[in-house]
């Protein structure tokens, strides 16, 4: 079969009404696939104001808000009457599953009793978030919850070899693909560093600015990105810090960086700007799958001192593209981070080498090739599909 044959149901926990790196990479997949001339339709919780307009056909799920203080976040509790309908119309030969909500269960199950194959995307290590909110007794249940929930799919794509590595040894999966990621060159390059732009926030021309990107939530890794600020501070290493981004823990973050230059929410040329405007990236975080915006810093020129984890090791080359540091414990030892970023802060000239490494290395993450291997084992499991379907026959 080819990819005209093929008729996509994805669903997703939030495919476009907060912005995220998850969502972006659907949404870019879904735009490939269409330009390949699949059918695809979309499957998301919605809301009155997106952060943007979707890609493809989106179908609304039943959902409420997240609990916790996560409230811009919704989770879709089921199908519905609406959705089982529309499903049977478009009549899927393939499901995508890319959250493990009650929705996506449904989904799976809807899929195997249609006897479709289905393939799930993992975004990010769920298992991970209990650590950051004092409930680290619970990793082990979700890890269960993860591995029953992945098993019972035919297929698994996850966005760095690191992270199949993990996956593979948590016996989520043997049947996972490498569906890595791509960064838009138009947006993120070292020639958007734009020094007007940084003098209006207070930064001199000479100053080495450490930038953290992303939402300002606990599983970012903010609480290790604040005690390694304070490490530098100790060291009397000379630097500024930029923050990209907003968050319900804005206010958390700000009293633990003093001084800390807050830029807020930027999206398109306005954030490869603000971040290829920045010296050296930080990226605490241990909760990414892939670390979109550890190769977004990359391709702006900027050296990155990272987790040793699933979201940075497979992307920065230790002492070349920048600094792996280990995890103890389960997240960054502070004191390390600091340790790594030092040099950085007093050394123009390496700062600059390991950032024009990365920035080369960028270069090999191009999406549409990237987006073509999801297609191509859409169409390897409906194959696969068919031809027991017709031994069972026989």
């Amino acid at each position: 079969m080819g990819f005209t044959d093929l008729r996509i149901a994805l669903f997703s926990g939030n495919y476009n009404y907060t912005r995220d790196g998850a969502n972006q990479a659907l949404n870019r997949l879904v735009g490939s696939l269409l330009r390949l001339g699949a059918k695809v339709r979309v499957y998301s919780p919605t809301v009155e104001r997106p952060a943007f307009e979707p890609t493809g056909d989106l179908i609304s799920l039943p959902s409420i808000s997240v609990p916790f203080g996560r409230g811009e976040y919704r989770m879709a509790t089921g199908l519905g009457t609406k959705v089982r309908r529309d499903l049977a119309k478009f009549k899927p030969n393939i499901m995508h599953l890319s959250s493990p909500d009650p929705a996506n269960h449904a989904a799976l199950k809807w899929a195997q009793n249609a006897d479709i194959p289905v393939l799930a995307s993992v975004h990010t290590r769920f298992e991970t978030y209990p650590r950051y909110y004092g409930l680290g007794f619970a990793e082990p249940a979700v890890i269960w919850m993860l591995r029953r929930f992945y098993n019972r799919c035919d297929a698994l794509v996850a966005p760095s070899q690191s992270m199949i590595d993990e996956l593979l040894e948590q016996d989520m999966h043997d049947d996972i693909v490498l569906w890595s990621r791509g960064v838009d060159r138009t947006v993120f390059a070292s020639e958007k560093r734009d020094l007007e732009w940084r003098r209006s926030l207070g930064l001199a021309d000479d100053d080495v600015a450490v930038v953290f990107l992303g939402r300002l939530v606990m599983e970012k890794g903010l609480d290790v990105f604040a005690e390694t600020i304070v490490q530098l501070r100790k060291r009397q290493v000379p630097h500024k810090v930029l923050v990209i981004g907003d968050g319900p823990a804005r206010e958390w973050f700000k009293d633990n960086l003093p001084g800390g230059i807050f830029a807020g929410f930027k999206t398109g040329t306005d954030l490869g700007v603000a971040l290829a405007s920045g010296d050296i990236f930080l990226n605490p975080s241990v909760t990414e799958t892939f670390g979109n915006v550890t190769l977004e810093a990359m391709a702006c020129g900027l050296p990155v001192v990272a987790a040793g984890a699933t979201g940075a090791s497979s992307l920065v080359n230790d002492g070349t593209t920048g600094r792996l540091v280990p995890l103890a414990k389960g997240k960054p030892d502070a004191a390390g981070l600091a340790e790594a970023i030092a040099p950085y802060c007093t050394d123009a000239d390496l700062r600059n080498s390991h950032g024009e490494a990365g920035e080369k290395r960028s270069k090999d993450f191009d999406w549409e090739a990237i987006n073509r291997v999801v297609a191509e084992t859409y169409v390897r499991l409906i194959e696969d599909r068919r031809a027991l379907q017709e031994d069972e026959a026989a």
